[in-house]
């Protein structure tokens, strides 16, 4: 039974940083893709960015290069998102993701919004000027 837990979100200051742990229960394949996502109230899903737990550089948007990385642990099945001089605008619920399929783990996908398999509940970031 696959089962992601999100954990780190919470009221921060403008300007400040942010840690976000996600730790994935359960996923039997060797090698998938994880992902971050966040929604916001009354917006669509935006995509963050994805890493192959099989290796290689994480995958971002072109609006999270700047302030978001994306890193993992594999030994603890830990995602981790690091999101650096948050702004107000960046108050969201934020979510793991996790997907089987190597298709997953492109700039394709990421780009083109293609949604993962597997999501966490999220945990909201709340970010005050």
């Amino acid at each position: 039974h696959l089962q992601l837990v999100e954990s780190g979100g919470g009221s921060v200051q403008a300007g400040g940083s942010v840690r976000l742990s996600c730790i994935v229960y359960g996923f039997s394949y060797d090698n998938y893709c994880l992902g971050w996502f966040r929604q916001a109230p009354g917006k669509e899903r935006e995509e963050i960015g994805r890493i192959s737990t099989g290796g290689g550089s994480p995958y971002y948007t072109d609006s999270a290069k700047e302030r978001f990385a994306i890193s993992q642990d594999g030994a603890k099945n830990i995602v981790y998102l690091q999101i650096d001089n948050l702004k107000p605008e960046d108050t969201a619920m934020y979510h793991c993701a996790a997907d089987p399929k190597p298709a997953a783990c492109t700039n394709y996908a990421l780009r083109t919004n293609v949604a993962m398999e597997y999501r966490g509940k999220g945990t909201l970031v709340t970010v005050s000027s």
